[in-house]
């Protein structure tokens, strides 16, 4: 098992701030996301309460928002 610590090193997983820039990124550059699901853990992760109702744009837009509270 030590080899395979090895080869992939001590990553963290990335917080909710960098999960949250890495989407806003790809949205940004033209990329819709596809799982509404993961749109909304990142925006909860960040504090925000989330329906599962709502529009995914919508709550990018919150996601936005909150990075520049950040």
């Amino acid at each position: 098992m030590n080899w395979l610590h090895f080869l992939l090193g001590k990553r963290k997983p990335p917080t909710a701030e960098q999960r949250a820039q890495a989407l806003l990124k790809a949205v940004d550059a033209g990329g819709l996301p596809l799982n509404a699901a993961i749109v909304n853990d990142i925006a909860r992760q960040l504090g925000l309460e989330v329906s599962s109702h709502a529009r995914m744009e919508e709550t990018i837009e919150r996601i936005r928002a909150a990075l520049k509270r950040v």
